[in-house]
C-alpha cells in the first residue's frame, strides 16, 4: 500500500484465528481490527526483544508504536516470502534505531542485559550444535555484537549504534569472533 494509495478504512473485527499473512492482507486493505489482531499478536514479543536491546522504556514504548504505524503503511507492500514475524521484528528494531538516533547520546545495552540476550536467543537459534557450544565459550562482548549483527540483521553502523560502541569497535569484535568461532568449529 503506498502512501498516496486510498483505502477504505474499516472496523470490522478480524476473523477468529487467521494466519497472520491473511491478518496482513486485510490491514492492507483498511481493517483496523486486523492491525488491533496482529498488534495483540506481535506487540509482547517484539516489546520483549526490544527492551532486551535498550534499557529506555520511553524509546522502546514509541519505536513499537512506530513500528505498527508502519505495519499500518506498509501491509501492502510485505511478501510473503518470510515469516510475518522477521518482517515486523526487521522494522521494529529499524524504529528503535530511529529513535535512538534522535537522541544526543546512544543508550547502549547495560553490561548486566548482555547475557541475557545471549542466554535465551542464541541457544534457540544455534541450538545444541558445535557452533552453540563455541558461541557460548566467546566474550559476552563478542556474543553481543554477534547476536545483533547475524541474528538481528544489523549492519555494523546500527550495531554500533546500538550497543553504544563505534562501528570499528564492532567490526573488530566481529573479525575476532570469527576468528575464535573458526577455532573451536575445526
Amino acid at each position: 500500500m503506498s502512501s498516496t494509495s486510498v483505502v477504505n478504512v474499516t472496523d470490522q473485527p478480524a476473523p477468529a484465528h487467521p494466519p497472520d499473512v491473511e491478518l496482513l492482507r486485510l490491514v492492507a486493505a483498511g481493517n483496523r481490527g486486523a492491525l488491533d489482531e496482529v498488534y495483540r499478536r506481535h506487540a509482547p514479543w517484539l516489546t520483549t526483544r526490544l527492551q532486551r536491546r535498550c534499557s529506555d522504556r520511553d524509546l522502546v514504548d514509541t519505536a513499537v508504536q512506530d513500528t505498527f504505524v508502519n505495519v499500518w503503511k506498509q501491509s501492502g507492500s510485505y511478501k510473503p516470502t518470510s515469516e510475518v514475524g522477521a518482517w515486523i521484528w526487521t522494522i521494529g528494531i529499524r524504529r528503535l534505531i530511529d529513535q535512538m538516533r534522535k537522541r544526543p547520546a546512544p543508550v547502549p545495552v547495560e553490561p548486566g542485559d548482555l547475557p541475557r540476550v545471549i542466554t535465551e536467543e542464541i541457544p534457540l537459534a544455534l541450538g545444541h550444535t558445535p557452533l552453540g557450544h563455541a558461541f557460548a565459550r566467546l566474550e559476552p562482548e563478542l556474543q553481543a555484537v554477534l547476536a545483533v549483527t547475524a541474528l538481528d540483521g544489523l549492519s555494523n553502523k546500527e550495531a554500533g549504534r546500538l550497543l553504544g560502541i563505534p562501528t570499528g569497535t564492532v567490526k573488530s569484535r566481529l573479525s575476532r569472533a570469527r576468528a575464535i568461532l573458526k577455532e573451536f568449529s575445526l
